[in-house]
């Protein structure tokens, strides 16, 4: 059976796109005296790709990404009231509460009641948004630990299972973004289920019929994800599973 069973944080255990979404909206009314949505979303993307260098994923990032579209694409006649809206919706964000998406409590007790296995958080972002969406989330006490990375790509995840004693083939990953919580986890040789999530932002879009992997399934939910570790732990190799206790 997996050693280690790890789940991303947002919009796999708790609702977060949803935020940049509605923020998202708001800046594309503010500017819309100036040019048209598609313009809007178009530069903002651009904006957002080329800061990640700088800021990183997360919230911080996003802000100061629609404040630097808003003062390009109004040339400049943005006016002061306006940027002090956007930087207060970001300030909003953050002080969000953390709301879990239905199941996930349940599915991480499940797991947390099973001593022989492991259960870590690996999630993406800014350090301190992160950190208060886990404190409000009630489920820090579930994980035997908490990893919050600037990237998740093979080599982060090989590393954290490393961190924990475990080979990536005894490790499988669930989230929802094809992209930075399932391909990064095949690659290394560990197992990953995927939960869609009703939004997605467009840098993490993956076309999911290109995966051709055993050790990957698709679900609906995360109350799901019992029933389709243990299939999945079926099909592992000798060395993966857990005949006895002697061997936990």
């Amino acid at each position: 059976m997996y050693k280690l069973i790890a789940f991303d944080g947002d919009d796999t255990l708790w609702h977060n796109e949803p935020l940049f979404r509605d923020a998202h909206i708001r800046l594309r009314e503010m500017l819309s005296h100036y040019v048209d949505a598609d313009t809007v979303n178009d530069r903002l993307y651009q904006a957002e790709l080329s800061n990640l260098s700088i800021y990183g994923y997360g919230i911080t990032g996003f802000t100061l990404s629609m404040i630097e579209t808003a003062i390009e694409l109004s040339d400049k006649k943005i006016s002061a009231a306006d940027i002090h809206e956007l930087a207060e919706i970001g300030k909003s964000m953050l002080r969000a509460p953390t709301r879990l998406i239905d199941g996930a409590e349940e599915v991480l007790r499940h797991y947390a009641a099973h001593p022989e296995r492991k259960i870590v958080l690996i999630t993406k972002g800014d350090l301190i948004a992160q950190q208060l969406k886990i404190e409000r989330s009630g489920l820090e006490s579930l994980f035997a630990g908490v990893e919050i990375v600037s990237e998740k790509d093979p080599l982060t995840y090989r590393n954290i299972f490393g961190r924990y004693g475990v080979e990536p083939s005894e490790a499988v990953m669930i989230g929802n973004s094809l992209k930075s919580d399932i391909l990064p986890v095949l690659a290394c040789g560990g197992s990953a289920i995927h939960i869609p999530y009703e939004i997605t932002w467009v840098h993490e879009m993956v076309d999911q019929t290109e995966i051709d992997n055993d050790h990957f399934v698709t679900v609906e939910s995360i109350a799901e994800v019992p029933e389709n570790i243990e299939k999945l732990e079926q099909d592992l190799p000798a060395y993966g599973k857990v005949g006895s206790m002697e061997n936990v």
